[in-house]
């Protein structure tokens, strides 16, 4: 029996660790695998004889990290470290060093960079210091998604509105879902990250970290890259404010709230936005008692008033969650059970006790290490790569995209922004960055959706307004299902008639949304909206008659009746 240390890349929290542990343990031979944390980059294997560590480095690339042996002892022959580059891609090609697009960041953002690099017959190496696949696949959208769905399934069974169709909730077995949700985020990381750049022999995939040594040349790990241009798509991560106290008490961020193995007894949040509003319902409903604190004088402040109040209204009556809003949040300090968070409002001190604190403020442009002063390429006060309208730095050879610019950090704009950003940088066509007409969608139960302008925005904007808000209550489906929780409001010009904004709080609102994200798109005006057909019995059919209702008395109406 022999043992043997394994150096691990590409881990960025616990479940990575359990996933890399796993693995090891699951190879033939392997008496017992320890992975100290994810934070110490390691692994520890003990095995029989004979055993090697090429089989165990295989085991943790099939995984979709990477490992090399930093000592190897007994029967474990130590290799050499494993190529930097992707399986199935050139390891020594003097082109490799010159590639026509040089992306830094394997995300959404930098896989849309390389593969549209690929689409025009140009050679892409992608760079990634920690796991490929970004934000969005593995602590961000697909794990909080379905998360959200398991517990709106559980909520639902134990609340069925329906007298004669009995359901019951069984006993949540929360370790379960963690895992299941882990075995969703590995198999998609590997089938629409990894696996998608086996389909690109021009696309060559480099684990390290990238720093600009000057204006034109990149240095990963020690190796130099000199390429024709550069994309920077290193996303972004929680940011974390300076609250008195914080550095002294255990606290968690988005990400880890996602890997928790244990719902606690209660949580509090700071961060009434989108990402704090969905882990705090998500917890809620797996029976933690849950607080919100927000700063300003309503949850999702950029949202429309009157669905941001519904919302939190929903959140207090029907989830138990309390909301504090134009809270300020003066200090946190340790409690006997956990943590106290103590906040104010017109001057007037209170404070809550929880087991665990999340703090979700934000997020912040991931910069650090990437040297950009050398490289000419500016950052704004927030430390956001400065990019104009084709996203073009402050470099002419540099390009920036995603969540490290100052955009929208929803990941089908960092897609739509990465593939631009290639295109502008390989090509002379210089494509403008468009942002028109573009949706958002907040995960509660029930969502929030919007498109386009405020009735706030749009007066501002120097619009002849007209506005109209339709309650649930009157759209049949909702009435069907018995959950006429929510609202839509309209905003439409009264000398065009053409629709400016569109806000939905609704159980499908990001499916309803659609219809409203083209008709502002393409210019649609309210009559050509009516006139066109929308299924009986469907959530979207409430848009139809919002937009009635600008003209009409809608509970006058029939059903079908325009």
């Amino acid at each position: 029996m022999g043992e043997v240390e394994l150096m691990i890349t590409g881990m960025t929290c616990s479940s990575c660790a359990q996933h890399v542990q796993s693995a090891l343990e699951e190879v033939p031979g392997v008496r017992r695998a320890r992975v100290p944390g994810w934070q110490s980059g390691r692994a520890f294997v003990t095995a029989d004889e004979g055993l090697t560590t090429d089989e165990l480095v295989a085991a943790v690339h099939a995984a979709g990290y990477r490992a090399a042996p930093v000592a190897g002892e007994g029967g474990l022959a130590p290799v050499a470290a494993p190529p930097r580059r992707a399986p199935g891609h050139p390891t020594e090609r003097e082109a490799a060093q010159r590639p026509d697009l040089l992306v830094i960041g394997g995300g959404s953002a930098g896989f849309a960079a390389a593969i549209r690099a690929a689409e025009l017959g140009q050679r892409a190496t992608l760079v990634e210091a920690g796991t490929v696949g970004g934000t969005c696949v593995n602590v961000g959208c697909v794990p909080s998604k379905t998360l959200l769905a398991a517990m709106e399934g559980y909520e639902h069974a134990a609340s069925n509105p329906f007298n004669g169709a009995p359901t019951t909730a069984g006993r949540l077995a929360w370790a379960r879902l963690i895992d299941q949700k882990n075995a969703l985020v590995q198999q998609l990381r590997q089938e629409k990250y990894l696996d998608v750049l086996a389909a690109y022999s021009t696309i060559d995939l480099v684990l390290g970290s990238a720093r600009f040594e000057d204006a034109e040349t990149v240095l990963v790990g020690d190796q130099t890259y000199c390429p024709g241009a550069v994309v920077i798509a290193t996303g972004a991560r929680p940011a974390i404010p300076p609250i008195p106290g914080l550095d002294e008490v255990p606290f968690i961020d988005s990400a880890a709230a996602l890997d928790l193995r244990e719902w606690p007894a209660s949580l509090i949040v700071v961060g009434g936005g989108a990402i704090g509003l969905e882990l705090g319902q998500l917890y809620a409903r797996a029976g933690s008692a849950v607080t919100v604190i927000e700063m300003m004088p309503t949850l999702l402040p950029l949202e429309e008033a009157e669905l941001s109040e519904a919302l939190a209204s929903e959140l207090q009556t029907c989830e138990g969650m309390r909301v504090e809003t134009g809270a300020r949040v003066e200090r946190v300090e340790r409690a006997v059970h956990g943590v106290r968070v103590v906040f104010s409002r017109n001057g007037v001190e209170s404070s809550v006790e929880g087991e665990r604190l999340l703090v979700a403020t934000g997020r912040r442009p991931n910069v650090g290490g990437l040297n950009l002063e050398v490289a000419g390429v500016e950052t704004d006060r927030r430390r956001a790569v400065v990019v104009n309208e084709t996203l073009q730095t402050t470099n002419p050879r540099v390009f920036a995209a995603g969540d490290v610019t100052d955009v929208p950090q929803f990941v089908y704009v960092a897609a739509y922004a990465g593939g631009l950003a290639a295109a502008n940088a390989l090509t002379s066509e210089m494509t403008r960055f468009d942002l028109t007409a573009l949706p958002r969608v907040t995960f509660t139960d029930p969502a929030l959706a919007a498109v386009g302008l405020t009735e706030a925005q749009a007066r501002e904007g120097g619009y002849p307004v007209m506005v109209t808000t339709l309650p649930l209550k009157f759209v049949p489906r909702a009435l069907a299902t018995h959950n006429t929780r929510g609202l839509i409001k309209l905003v439409a010009d009264t000398t065009t008639r053409r629709l400016l904004g569109a806000h939905v709080l609704a159980a499908t609102a990001g499916e309803v949304i659609q219809p409203a994200v083209l008709a502002i798109k393409f210019g649609l005006t309210v009559e050509q909206l009516i006139d066109s057909f929308f299924p009986y019995l469907t959530m979207v059919e409430g848009l139809k008659l919002a937009l009635i209702s600008f003209e009409k008395e809608v509970a006058t109406l029939s059903c079908c009746a325009v």
